[in-house]
């Protein structure tokens, strides 16, 4: 009976052991391995332990696929810091996780482990200027804003369009009517184009018959668009990059102080130059200080103003059709006398303004009127114009009359240099030694050569456009009164004849018998 129980009791503990090893070898998540070298891997990404798995190249997958996911859960182009490591051992059995679990733990270390996002974004040039976006309709919002300034909302609206011309996916904008194109939308597809013709040609024709009243026009804005060339280019940018809606509309609408030119033509003063260009006349004179001294200094044709004019980083056009009254000016009517030189006029007949309605097309660039088309006009009362009589000769010019020389004294008021000397000097003093050549500043007849009392030895010359040169403290005449001399020919010898401090030349210049500054008629 011992035996038999001794043989049962082994008998029970070897199935036990038996079924227990079974139910192990046969429990979820473990697995048996062969004696293959490495065959059990613990995984780690970016240092932080994964699990457990089997197969060194199921797990490069499964990184791969994690990486997928975490990138298609966005639009936007991520950078993702992702280093897998694994150590691996060989094993007879062991536990591995479920493929499903590993896969979210590498997700779930991959979004933590984003290095940077770079956002869809656009980038808009204009010129030099860049701006990127967030959005395409940020884009359009910036572009609306420009359009919006100059009272173009709800008429005009900014569409996007690919541009042919480039080779790359390149978008400009177009500013269009909304109404024309609304209508456009709605016309009736199979409305024949010989019917839209012959309405067309009705149209014209009672347009012809009837002249067009004050009434019958569409006053307000014609047109729209940008200056200059708008680009949208699509890019993947980082956040820090992106400029806001509202900074870029502050950037790209606000007026720039921008650098530029002002080439002066016939007729320009600066007063006028200041009126055309709207800046004050002070200031364009301290921004051309090294030319400009004051508002009566001398400019010339062809002259270059250096001005700084307030500009957008994006220009609109416009045309706006208006209705106005105002009073005018009729254009002057010059006649033309051979007789006189271009420096005489008269005027014959003084004017008066008239009155008049208007419908014009008036241009602008951003705030600027740049071109005005009357269209219609209402005379309610005929200016009178301005008759002036001219010359048409060239006048003579005034050369300096001496080579050389320091300017001793210039023309206005002074001090008395000595006694019995004048203290408004009338003309001008050029220091030169005693015996310098003297030439008329001028073509002209000699009216008087001799003394001349406080002069000294003097000489005048008249001259064809009325004017007189006269010529004092002279050391030697060299010509005679009723002689005729040209420009630039030898008249005198300079001295110190007369009432003068020194050697020197006295020169005035006389217009209608009072002397003027010379320096201002000298080329």
């Amino acid at each position: 009976m011992n035996i038999n129980f001794k043989r049962l009791k082994y008998t029970y503990v070897k199935t036990t052991l038996f079924t227990l090893f079974a139910c192990t070898l046969f429990l979820k998540g473990y697995t048996v391995f062969e004696k293959t070298g490495q065959n059990y891997f613990h995984v780690f990404v970016n240092g932080k332990e994964i699990g457990t798995i089997g197969d060194a190249q199921k797990a490069e997958e499964l990184l791969l696929t994690a990486r997928k996911n975490v990138a298609s859960g966005s639009e936007e182009l991520t950078f993702i810091d992702a280093q897998m490591t694994m150590e691996g051992e060989e094993v007879l059995w062991g536990k591995v996780d479920d493929e499903e679990t590993i896969l979210e733990q590498m997700e779930t270390v991959l979004k933590n482990s984003i290095v940077e996002t770079m956002h869809r974004s656009y980038t808009l040039k204009v010129n030099e200027y860049m701006v990127n976006l967030a959005s395409v309709d940020e884009v359009k919002s910036l572009l609306q804003a420009a359009v919006d300034k100059y009272g173009g909302a709800n008429q005009f609206a900014v569409e996007l369009v690919h541009d042919a011309e480039r080779e790359f996916n390149v978008l400009t904008a177009d500013v269009v009517n909304i109404e024309e194109k609304k209508a456009e939308a709605d016309t009736v597809a199979y409305f024949s184009a010989g019917v839209e013709n012959l309405l067309k040609n009705v149209g014209e024709n009672a347009q012809v018959q009837r002249e067009k009243d004050f009434q019958d026009y569409s006053l307000g804005l014609l047109s729209m668009n940008f200056a200059e060339e708008v680009e949208i280019v699509e890019a993947y940018l980082p956040e820090s990059q992106l400029t806001s809606l509202e900074d870029a509309i502050n950037e790209v609408t606000k007026e720039q102080e921008t650098p530029s030119e002002y080439e002066v033509v016939a007729g320009d003063t600066l007063s006028e130059i200041s009126i055309k260009v709207n800046i004050p006349m002070d200031k364009i004179i301290e921004m051309n200080n090294q030319t400009l001294e004051d508002e009566n200094s001398t400019i010339r044709i062809g002259d270059k103003l250096f001005i700084t004019v307030p500009e957008p980083e994006l220009s609109v056009e416009r045309v706006e059709q208006k209705f106005y009254e105002e009073t005018y000016d009729a254009e002057i009517v010059y006649v033309e006398n051979d007789d006189w030189y271009t420096n005489q006029t008269k005027v014959l007949q003084q004017p008066s303004a008239g009155f008049r309605k208007v419908v014009a097309d008036v241009s602008f660039l951003n705030e600027k009127e740049v071109s005005r088309v009357i269209l219609k006009e209402e005379i309610v009362m005929e200016a009178v114009p301005k008759i002036v009589e001219r010359g048409t000769k060239i006048p003579p010019t005034y050369v300096k009359p001496i080579s050389g020389g320091r300017l001793s004294s210039s023309f206005g008021r002074r001090s008395a240099p000595k006694k019995g000397a004048s203290t408004y000097h009338k003309g001008v003093d050029w220091a030169v030694p005693t015996g310098t050549a003297v030439f008329a500043s001028s073509g002209g007849t000699v009216a008087r050569a001799g003394w001349g009392s406080g002069y000294g030895y003097v000489v005048y010359i008249d001259h064809a456009d009325g004017r007189q040169t006269r010529y004092a403290h002279l050391s030697k005449v060299l010509v005679k009164a009723g002689e005729t001399v040209k420009q630039g020919e030898r008249i005198a010898l300079s001295g110190n004849t007369g009432v003068s401090t020194g050697p020197h030349l006295h020169f005035e210049i006389l217009i209608n018998g009072s002397q003027v500054n010379p320096l201002k008629y000298l080329e």
